[in-house]
């Protein structure tokens, strides 16, 4: 099987947010070519990222994570501020959130013979869980889960072992869900040494899907206060960190605005010369 077409964003393949062009795929077309499609060798690593507010604000001061988004297959409009931004530049984009697309990946009534999936989380809870996940699916003997102990991002050794699991396993989908930049970064630094795969960074999510984290309710969600529910959740952890990300992406915007304007500029006097 061929990987389809949705990996090249066709109709706006010259039209950037923040520095990469944006997918308009849906979530159930993302999560749909990735559980029909199988990789080859000369394909590699799909990389899958789904930027809100935050990651924004992490792209400024990560030039790992900014490599990693810029040579990523597909990019979504996770948050609603990113997805409004991006429809203010004239792309015609929705907003895919990480949690839609892995509730597709991992609702999916059946899962070809051929799909082997690795799931890299961050608590033995999770990894409870996702074990409970896969014996429920039927697939317990195709599903495999590391928890990599905290920093394991900056130990090279560490990332090499761990992308060594996941190749060994044949892995054909693989789940990271520790979060960013580490997650990211990892996929993109370890792509020569992983298997040809689908790549989702997902986070939370896959706590979601196993029952761990409840998700903001639907309501909430059309409002574009799920933001506001994590915090709620989690005030000690999330509350200062979503306001000085907000802070950042609006800062981000202005910069982005500003080299759009400079390179129209360039364009410009280019083509009078």
């Amino acid at each position: 099987m061929s990987t389809p077409a949705i990996e090249v964003n066709h109709s706006n393949a010259i039209r950037r947010v923040f520095g990469f062009p944006v997918s308009t795929a849906s979530a159930h077309e993302i999560a749909m070519a990735a559980l029909q499609s199988a990789r080859t060798e000369a394909d590699g690593v799909a990389l899958v990222v789904t930027p809100n507010i935050d990651h924004i604000a992490k792209l400024r001061s990560s030039p790992e994570l900014s490599g990693a988004y810029g040579r990523a297959t597909i990019v979504v409009c996770d948050g609603w501020p990113v997805r409004s931004y991006a429809r203010l530049r004239g792309i015609d984009v929705q907003r895919v959130t990480g949690c839609d697309i892995a509730a597709f990946l991992m609702r999916a009534p059946s899962y070809g013979a051929w799909q082997r999936l690795f799931f890299v989380v961050d608590t033995s809870e999770t990894e409870a869980g996702v074990r409970a996940w896969a014996a429920s699916k039927g697939i317990a003997d195709r599903v495999e889960v590391a928890v990599p102990p905290f920093g394991f991002d900056r130990n090279r050794a560490g990332c090499r072992a761990l992308a060594g699991k996941i190749r060994a396993h044949g892995t054909t989908l693989l789940m990271m869900g520790v979060g960013a930049p580490r997650s990211e970064v990892f996929v993109d630094r370890m792509r020569a040494q992983l298997p040809a795969c689908w790549a989702f960074c997902v986070g939370q999510a896959i706590k979601i899907e196993v029952g761990l984290v409840r998700r903001a309710p639907r309501a909430v969600q059309a409002l574009g206060l799920e933001w506001l529910w994590r915090v709620g959740q989690e005030p000690g952890r999330l509350a200062r960190r979503y306001a000085v990300s907000s802070i950042v992406f609006l800062v981000a915007v202005l910069e982005d605005l500003w080299r759009d304007r400079v390179s129209g500029i360039v364009a410009r006097r280019a083509e009078a010369k």
